[in-house]
């Protein structure tokens, strides 16, 4: 018996994980809204600083709720790399935001279906799109029915991972 259980152990360890596949997205955004990925968000009047760091400065909407296809969302950041728009946080809670959030995204830049390794149930759930200049990726934990969407640029984001590398001690 003991054996066995080796035997299943050490095949685990060995098998390599299912990765969530992207879909390829159509309309890619090459930004988010109306902002371009490397503009100076400093320019802008609608944002301020929410963190500020050397290299990675992160912005949040300076009046009214926050939300993402006209969904409130509990937050909506908007970060920056040596003063270049690169990537947007929004967190979100609840099952109907959720559902609401992932048809608006299948809607706008791709459908889900039919695509091998993509989460569609399961406590917790991956989902990703990427075109050419713009990756989102959205991860949903059913338990604690909580939101959380990446919206990156394809050649900026990448550049986070070297400041953290940079200043890591």
């Amino acid at each position: 018996m003991g054996l066995h259980l080796l035997l299943l152990s050490l095949l685990l360890c060995l098998t390599p994980p299912v990765l969530a596949h992207a879909v390829p997205m159509v309309n890619d955004p090459n930004g988010f809204q109306s902002l371009a990925w490397g503009v100076a968000l400093t320019t802008r009047p609608d944002l301020e600083i929410a963190k500020a760091g050397p290299h990675v400065n992160e912005y949040q909407l300076r009046n009214g709720q926050p939300s993402y296809a006209g969904i409130p969302v509990e937050s909506l950041r908007f970060l920056s790399v040596d003063e270049q728009f690169a990537r947007v946080t929004i967190q979100y809670q609840g099952e109907d935001r959720h559902k609401q959030i992932l048809a608006y995204l299948e809607r706008q830049f791709g459908s889900l279906e039919r695509v091998p390794g993509q989460m569609m149930r399961g406590l917790n759930q991956q989902y990703n799109w990427r075109g050419a200049d713009t990756e989102i990726n959205v991860t949903y934990h059913a338990n604690t029915e909580r939101g959380f969407i990446f919206i990156d640029s394809r050649t900026l984001a990448p550049r986070f991972n070297d400041r953290i590398t940079d200043t890591a001690e």
